[in-house]
């Protein structure tokens, strides 16, 4: 049987090993709360929180570097351990021998007191800290680097008022950090990309609503506010050579350039079959034929003038709102036939459009989310429809509207058309 003295060894090993272990978990439970995370405020800033209180800091620092819209590049920054206004009255940071190995991205600088650097101290106008700059001994800078590209995203910066508070483990810690933030703002920079790409697309692609007498159109369009699901949703409003008006909405599933591609082809299918007047039922037939085996919903339906009709087919989308003269509301279209792509027949049906009645089109967007049910998202739609009342007729209610039943949260796109028949020519 072994003595405590034989045993202390194997106890103080085993300690060491266990310490190690809660070491690299730690870090990688930052690594996966930063990298399932999309939005590059947040990022940064949990970033520097984790890695200032991994490293004991007194505080730290995350300088950053973005590109706007238009190339031009630009430095950010986030605290954490001090209030902002503890460095507001500072420049940025500027290249000089202690800051350039971090800036470049060529190494990581620990230093058990930074004010002995030999480096440190050789800049005006400063020749060291500015007055009035936290004390800093301790000294701790880590670039961040892109995994993708090489290029620097920024760096990390720990200061310490007392000396020699930084040893390798922490180094350790903060270089694992500042990689898990690099594979972070990555993702952040590209996702960003392709939702400004596909929005940008989706846009492009909105018509120009043309006037129509006798009704007043209100149209709107609004990428996912939050998530990814971007770009598959479109209307459209087609003066057809008749005298009559053809109104659509849709939706692709799916996100990004793929759902805004598919978008485009299946609007364009429509305008040109539209334009020959086929029948809304005919007209997704042939659609159909064209649209590759998928989920792409759309509502068609065609307003007579002469005969204060409106002729409508569905496949597969939400139903259309009915607002009658006389104040009642109606769904009309619902589950008439399947998505494009899958089905081939498509029922068509037909009702009365007077003056005085409303129609109301919309995406799934508006009435569903992961956290609710679209049922309940329709309901909530109508009771919002009806107590608007006549006040939808200007497009600002519209807004108002909106943002009442998604508080600007919604992950979906966004496509609604209103159509008042008035009595006169407005639009």
């Amino acid at each position: 049987m072994e003595s405590g003295a034989d045993a202390s060894p194997l106890v103080e090993l085993v300690g060491r090993l266990r310490a190690e272990a809660a070491l690299i978990d730690g870090l990688h439970s930052v690594g996966r709360r930063l990298t399932s995370q999309l939005d590059i405020d947040r990022i940064v800033q949990d970033a520097t929180d984790s890695a200032t209180k991994a490293t004991g800091a007194a505080f730290g620092a995350f300088f950053y570097n973005l590109v706007d819209q238009f190339g031009e590049s630009y430095t950010l920054y986030t605290l954490s351990g001090v209030p902002r206004e503890a460095f507001s009255q500072f420049p940025m940071p500027r290249n000089t021998e202690i800051f350039a190995p971090t800036f470049d991205g060529v190494r990581t600088v620990r230093s058990d007191d930074i004010t002995a650097d030999p480096c440190f101290g050789k800049n005006p106008p400063y020749n060291g800290m500015p007055k009035g700059h936290l004390p800093v001994r301790s000294y701790l800078a880590v670039p961040v680097l892109s995994p993708t590209t090489g290029k620097v995203l920024g760096g990390f910066f720990f200061g310490h008022a007392e000396p020699g508070r930084f040893t390798a483990r922490h180094e350790y810690l903060a270089e694992g950090i500042a990689g898990y933030s690099a594979i972070a703002l990555d993702n952040a920079r590209l996702y960003e990309r392709e939702r400004t790409l596909v929005t940008e697309l989706a846009r492009s692609m909105l018509p120009e609503v043309p006037d129509i007498p006798g009704l007043r159109i209100i149209t709107r369009y609004l990428p996912a506010a939050t998530g990814i699901n971007v770009g598959g949703d479109w209307f459209d409003v087609i003066r057809l050579p008749s005298g009559r008006t053809a109104f659509v909405i849709g939706d692709v599933v799916g996100h990004g350039v793929p759902a805004a591609t598919v978008m485009g082809q299946t609007r364009t299918a429509i305008r040109a079959y539209a334009l020959l007047e086929l029948r809304p039922s005919e007209l997704l037939r042939r659609v159909s034929q064209l649209t590759e085996p998928g989920f792409v919903t759309c509502f068609y339906a065609v307003h007579d003038p002469e005969d204060h009709s409106l002729t409508y087919a569905n496949a597969g989308h939400p139903p259309a709102v009915l607002r009658r003269p006389d104040g009642r509301i109606d769904q009309v279209g619902e589950a008439l036939s399947p998505p494009l792509g899958v089905g081939t027949v498509f029922t068509e049906e037909r009702t009365g459009f007077p003056p005085g009645t409303d129609l109301l089109l919309y995406t799934d967007g508006l009435v569903e989310s992961p956290t609710r049910d679209i049922t309940l998202g329709i309901e909530r739609l109508l009771g919002a429809f009806v107590a608007y009342g006549d006040r939808l007729g200007d497009a600002a209610a519209w807004d108002d509207l909106i943002e009442e039943i998604t508080h600007n949260r919604h992950d979906d796109d966004i496509a609604v058309i209103h159509v008042q028949h008035t009595t006169g020519g407005e639009r």
